[in-house]
């Protein structure tokens, strides 16, 4: 399977990055290396997690996040990664 990470995912990786990086230097770095792990293993994983809003959401092992893909012709491609504590028609509204 591979795995295409879309604009608008990179440009959420990067919000949160800005994010937690003013909480504490080098936060958010950590923040888009565990982002990306969790990205990474769609590889072998994707298409096992739970369908939210139409997407594949797989929750992200350190932070409240959640990666939301679809899979189309054996390509899992990441459409958003989203704060989980953000209210979930905003989450859906994200997702449209």
């Amino acid at each position: 399977m591979r795995v295409e990470v879309l604009a608008t995912a990179l440009e959420d990786l990067a919000n949160g990055f800005h994010f937690y990086e003013n909480q504490s230097e080098g936060l958010g770095m950590y923040f888009v290396d565990t982002l990306w792990s969790d990205i990474h293993s769609l590889y072998v994983f994707a298409g096992i997690h739970p369908l939210i809003f139409g997407y594949y959401r797989m929750l992200s092992k350190r932070f409240p996040y959640a990666v939301y893909y679809k899979i189309e012709d054996n390509v899992a491609r990441v459409w958003a990664v989203l704060d989980c504590r953000r209210d979930p028609a905003w989450i859906h509204k994200q997702l449209m």
